[in-house]
């Protein structure tokens, strides 16, 4: 359920992931935690479950991102998609209420940098190339 409030937000946006995917990302991840304590009974580490975890999201945030003319797109909700998977699984390890203060930081992040961001490149230019373009989009300048 985490999961899919940060996925409301970005499906609000009109993200490709949005709804479905952060759910099925926080879902998969708490669910791969659990697991790996579960069935080997204690036998093993569950940091190691949780490193493969982060791992193969990397991929998946990879698969986010897109090179668009003389932009990046996609960093944002790569980043997005890298703390939903945390989150679940800090759920899956049982700390609940610092899954759901996480994800109270976030959906807050995601909304209100949006609206503070453009007051303050107006102020500070250079601000201007490491975030959202006016469209709601990812942006940063490629190298001569």
């Amino acid at each position: 359920m985490l999961g899919a409030v940060i996925g409301l937000e970005r499906a609000r946006r009109q993200h490709a992931a949005g709804f479905r995917t952060m759910a099925m990302v926080s879902v998969g991840s708490c669910l791969f935690t659990l697991l790996g304590g579960a069935v080997l009974g204690g036998r093993t580490d569950p940091t190691r479950i949780a490193a493969q975890v982060v791992t193969g999201i990397g991929f998946l945030g990879a698969g986010t991102i897109l090179r668009e003319g003389g932009g990046i797109r996609g960093l944002t909700t790569a980043a997005t998609i890298w703390v939903v998977a945390a989150i679940g699984m800090t759920a899956g390890f049982g700390f609940y209420v610092l899954a759901v203060g996480a994800t109270a930081l976030v959906v807050a992040a995601l909304v209100l940098m949006r609206l503070v961001r453009h007051p303050l490149v107006r102020l500070l230019p250079s601000l201007d190339d490491d975030d959202e373009d006016e469209d709601g989009g990812e942006s940063r300048p490629q190298p001569p």
